[in-house]
C-alpha cells in the first residue's frame, strides 16, 4: 500500500524547487527518486500535480505518494567482498576498482548490489527501490575504498540524514597533477550538470548546488604531482574531481576532468576512500574506518616518492 506525505511550506522554503524542497523534508530519499515521483504525477502543490522545477511558496499544500516498495528483481550474484565490518544494521565494503556501485539501465550485472544481495540476502534497505537497495551513497566505479550500506529501513534513515546534515568523516586520498604550492586549501564551488556535456559535472555558480571540499597536502612527489587528502563537506557527483580540477589540480588518471591521455597506463583516476565515521543508528555511538590504499596507488606513490 502506497504511503501518503504531506507538509506546508515553511518561509525558509519559499523559492526553492520542489525537488530540492522535497530532499530537504525528506533525506531518506534520493533526489532522483523524488524527481521521478513528480515525473510518474505524485506529488502535488495544493491539489495540482507539478514538475520538479516549480518554485514553493509558503503556505503551500505539498502531498507526495511512496509507491509501495517493488520487489527486488535484481540477480544476486556470488562474490569475494572485502567486508570491512558487519552487523544487523550496516555492512561496510572495500570496493575495488572497476567495481560498479548499483545497477542501471544496461547495467544489471556485476555490480555490488548484486553482491550484496546474495550475501546478505533480503536484508537490505528499499527506500532507495529496485535498482539500490540498501545504497545510500557510492563511489564512482574507479574510485576504490569504504563506503556503507544499510541492511534496514531504519539504519537507512539515520545514515541519509547524518549525510545531509553533514556530519559524516569522509576522507579521501588522492594524486594529483602540479605541486600544490600551500599546505592545506578549501574548495567552496557549487556544481551542477554540465551544461555543454551531460555526461560531466562543472563548477556552476548560478544552478549548482553548493559543494566544499577542504584538503591537504601528504607529500610533494616527483615529476610534479602531489599526494593530498581531501575531506568533503557535502558529497556532489564527482565533486573531488570536479573541484581539484577547477583550481588547476586534476586527478592522475582523470581522462574526464584532467588531462585526455592517462600517464603511466592508469584506468581511471587516482583516489581512494579511505576513512568513513558516522554514528551508528542503533547505539548512536560514533563509529570510525579506515581502509589500506590498494596496491597499484602504493606502487604509484613509491615510483614517485
Amino acid at each position: 500500500m502506497e504511503q501518503k506525505r504531506q507538509f506546508t511550506v515553511s518561509n525558509q522554503e519559499t523559492g526553492i524547487r520542489l525537488d530540492v524542497c522535497l530532499a530537504g523534508r525528506f533525506p531518506e530519499f534520493t533526489r532522483s527518486y523524488l524527481q521521478k515521483l513528480c515525473k510518474d504525477f505524485a506529488v502535488s502543490v495544493e491539489g495540482a500535480v507539478k514538475k520538479s522545477n516549480y518554485k514553493v511558496r509558503e503556505g503551500e499544500q505539498v502531498s507526495l505518494d511512496i509507491p509501495e516498495p517493488t520487489e527486488l528483481s535484481i540477480k544476486p550474484e556470488k562474490m569475494d567482498l572485502d567486508i570491512v565490518y558487519e552487523d544487523q544494521d550496516i555492512i561496510l565494503i572495500n570496493k575495488p576498482k572497476d567495481m560498479v556501485v548499483h545497477p542501471a539501465p544496461g547495467h544489471y550485472e556485476g555490480t555490488l548490489v548484486n553482491g550484496l544481495m546474495e550475501h546478505c540476502r533480503e536484508e537490505l534497505s528499499g527506500i532507495n527501490g529496485v535498482l539500490r537497495p540498501g545504497i545510500v551513497h557510492r563511489i564512482d566505479k574507479d574510485t576504490t575504498g569504504i563506503l556503507v550500506i544499510c541492511k534496514n529501513d531504519m539504519a537507512h534513515q539515520s545514515l541519509a540524514k547524518q549525510l545531509k546534515d553533514h556530519t559524516i568523516t569522509r576522507r579521501y586520498h588522492a594524486i594529483v597533477y602540479h605541486n600544490i604550492k600551500e599546505d592545506s586549501g578549501t574548495v567552496d564551488a557549487p556544481i551542477a550538470r554540465s551544461k555543454k556535456d551531460r555526461k560531466k559535472m562543472a563548477v556552476d555558480r548560478e544552478a549548482g548546488r553548493r559543494a566544499v571540499t577542504h584538503y591537504r597536502v601528504l607529500k610533494r612527489l616527483k615529476e610534479g604531482f602531489t599526494y593530498i587528502e581531501c575531506s568533503l563537506e557535502t558529497g556532489r557527483t564527482h565533486q573531488i574531481r570536479v573541484h581539484m580540477a577547477s583550481v588547476g589540480h586534476p586527478l592522475l588518471g582523470d581522462t574526464v576532468y584532467g588531462p585526455k591521455k592517462s600517464r603511466y597506463s592508469l584506468d581511471g583516476q587516482c583516489l581512494h576512500a579511505k576513512v568513513l565515521g558516522f554514528i551508528h543508528p542503533r547505539t548512536e555511538e560514533y563509529m570510525e574506518f579506515e581502509v589500506p590504499l590498494p596496491a597499484y596507488f602504493e606502487e604509484l606513490l613509491n615510483r614517485l616518492g
